[in-house]
């Protein structure tokens, strides 16, 4: 039996004697993140000297090589999917199609989320002009998720000021913590493990990334009801400031040109081919960016830290890299496998972020978080165990309760 064997049963025994918080599931990571001290995360200086200067530094053509990359991708399975007739006994194969393109589209997604966080271009009019033509192809208001987006970068894993996949609290205040925690696992208690867990994955992956934009679910409770298209009343304008503002009325303008293009095309070409080429991979898209962020900030032993205990190296050090396979990193930039350092230092691009992973992996080895669970069994595991999380009062933080077991 090895070091981490032994480990992972000392860790396992302690949380088990520990009446409050012996309902937790673990995961791949085997309760790592649970026993992180202060000490073994790194300052933002420390980060800084194992990574090389360059590392920090994007080019553009480098940057313009991998659009290129994707677009050319895309390119041939557009080609692919026009030599498919629109007819409904081909549904099957549109079907396959919408995943093969989707699957393929989100490297433009994972372009522009580069741009939003200035890790494309030092010509920042380029990088603008990129991310925004990019996103609002793909129905996303750029400067709004550019906003939002840079919140959830500085409050990862925070309870109360984290911008997204923020739990519900057993118990919560309505303060600083979300209520309705308990509710949540006597439904998922009644409901049953699998068909809980089922619920779950339609609800993320179906709807949750257009309720995120329309209502900011899963946001904490400071932000109240945004949305991302609206930033006055009757929405919340937490996070919207002044100058935002009116960022959000120029993405909605993005965003309006793309559906107009829509309608065009329906009535030049019919509803079914729009479905076919542009509705079907959209949504497996959206599928894939709600697996990346939901996978990168959620399992069943990863706490949530309260204010006091919170810092911004902290937060960042508990988001989790993941074995996605050479095709997906190849198509997704690596979005997947080095997302702590991205988190870190999220102007640091794709084609450094992958090099610097190995670094950092080396050189904090009590601190550095990857699953090596298969992509679907971690989000099986998530789906059906993070539920609602309970409070760790003499540690500041929040754990994750397994759905099944009532907490008092």
């Amino acid at each position: 039996m090895d070091n981490r064997a032994y480990k992972f049963i000392f860790i396992k025994q302690k949380f088990l004697t520990n009446k409050n918080l012996s309902n937790i599931k673990f995961s791949g990571l085997k309760g790592q993140a649970l026993v992180i001290k202060d000490k073994d995360i790194p300052s933002i200086k420390e980060f800084q000297d194992v990574i090389p200067d360059h590392y920090f530094r994007c080019n553009t053509k480098t940057s313009l090589r991998y659009l290129l990359q994707s677009a050319f991708i895309q390119s041939l399975v557009v080609a692919i999917g026009l030599s498919i007739p629109f007819t409904p006994k081909m549904i099957p194969i549109w079907i396959i199609y919408a995943l093969i393109s989707g699957t393929t589209a989100m490297g433009f997604w994972v372009i522009a989320h580069e741009c939003g966080h200035g890790a494309f271009s030092k010509n920042k009019t380029l990088e603008s002009v990129t991310g925004y033509l990019l996103h609002s192809l793909l129905l996303v208001p750029y400067f709004s998720w550019q906003r939002s987006h840079a919140v959830h970068h500085r409050f990862t894993n925070n309870i109360t000021n984290g911008e997204t996949h923020v739990p519900l609290v057993i118990k919560g205040n309505g303060v600083t913590e979300k209520v309705g925690g308990e509710k949540e696992l006597h439904f998922s208690n009644s409901l049953g493990k699998k068909n809980y867990g089922i619920l779950q994955l339609v609800l993320h992956l179906i709807f949750g990334w257009p309720a995120y934009l329309l209502t900011g679910s899963t946001g904490g409770v400071k932000y109240g009801t945004s949305n991302h298209f609206w930033p006055i009343k009757p929405f919340s304008k937490a996070l919207w400031p002044s100058i935002w503002a009116k960022k959000v009325w120029i993405s909605d303008i993005g965003v309006g040109l793309t559906l107009l293009g829509i309608v065009y095309l329906v009535l030049k070409c019919g509803i079914f081919p729009v479905i076919a080429m542009y509705f079907g991979p959209l949504l497996v898209v959206n599928c894939w960016l709600v697996v990346y962020t939901w996978l990168h900030h959620t399992d069943s032993d990863v706490p949530h830290l309260s204010n006091t205990e919170f810092s911004f190296m902290r937060g960042a050090f508990l988001s989790i890299d993941r074995p996605y396979g050479r095709v997906l990193n190849f198509l997704h930039h690596n979005i997947g496998s080095s997302h702590v350092v991205h988190h870190v230092c999220p102007t640091i691009p794709h084609y450094h972020a992958k090099k610097a992973t190995v670094l950092i992996k080396k050189a904090f080895k009590k601190a550095y978080l990857f699953n090596p669970d298969p992509i679907h069994k971690a989000l099986w595991n998530i789906a059906c165990n993070c539920v609602a999380v309970k409070s760790d009062i003499k540690r500041g933080r929040y754990i994750w309760q397994s759905s099944y077991k009532m907490v008092d």
